[in-house]
């Protein structure tokens, strides 16, 4: 149930987290719908998790007992079945769970502004801003790594200031690059928030799946609506008078 009153929207871990519990009440079913959806898009991931295990040869139906060149071409099939399904993880990952993950962050943020929840958000990307959604995935993904190669702490920290990416892509229309300096812009001061908030939602998700497993839902929509506050206060403090957003 939706009240005419705004949340209290202040940019702080403990605000966060309590503006979030309340939108994940005041929404719940259509956020719990959301939260369902990304779950089965992302469900490709484990059906075209290929691993080949030598081990395992022994369960196939033929017999890998006979002569040594067709022994080596059958290894080769498998392997070049296990590329191809590898393949079509990565053409999934980069090309299209990253729209139905930007469209639901929005739909987030809309629960945040006391908006009703719109699903088309869920496929929108597909139709108005699939480029910027795909490339700003992809830079995310390649700043973050770099730094995960460049001992570790780097990676969390760019991790942490870009966090607000995917909402700016949808929320603002900017390109990859806008998108990326605005987030960086954007949360200069809250660095260590969003790292505790990161680091209590590994509990929230384990104390979820405590719960019989079933918490992990109500869980996941407490986390997203509470990142989802925090990119709404931050954004509303910048852009209070003397403050310039890009737009």
């Amino acid at each position: 149930m939706e009240t005419s009153n705004e949340y209290k929207l202040v940019p702080g871990f403990e605000n966060s987290f309590g503006t979030g519990w309340k939108v994940m009440f005041d929404n719940f079913l259509r956020l719990f719908l959301v939260i369902i959806v990304l779950a089965i898009v992302t469900a490709p991931f484990k059906i075209f998790n290929f691993h080949f295990d030598l081990s395992d040869l022994h369960r196939f139906p033929w017999n890998f007992g006979g002569d040594w060149v067709h022994n080596i071409f059958r290894l080769g099939t498998l392997g070049i079945f296990a590329a191809f399904f590898g393949l079509l993880t990565m053409l999934y990952a980069f090309l299209v769970a990253p729209v139905f993950q930007y469209g639901g962050s929005m739909i987030f943020v809309q629960a945040v502004r006391k908006i009703k929840p719109d699903f088309e958000y869920l496929i929108k990307g597909f139709m108005e801003n699939y480029l910027h959604i795909i490339l700003a995935n992809l830079l995310v993904f390649a700043l973050v790594v770099l730094g995960l190669f460049a001992l570790i702490i780097p990676g969390i920290i760019i991790g942490c200031r870009l966090i607000f990416v995917s909402y700016i892509i949808m929320d603002k229309k900017l390109d990859p690059i806008e998108a990326v300096e605005l987030s960086w812009k954007l949360t200069r001061g809250h660095g260590w928030k969003i790292f505790f908030m990161g680091f209590v939602s590994i509990f929230i998700v384990i104390f979820g799946l405590i719960m019989l497993i079933v918490g992990i839902f109500p869980a996941i929509i407490w986390i997203s609506s509470s990142f989802a506050a925090l990119y709404e206060s931050v954004l509303r403090e910048k852009e209070q008078p003397g403050e310039q957003i890009a737009t």
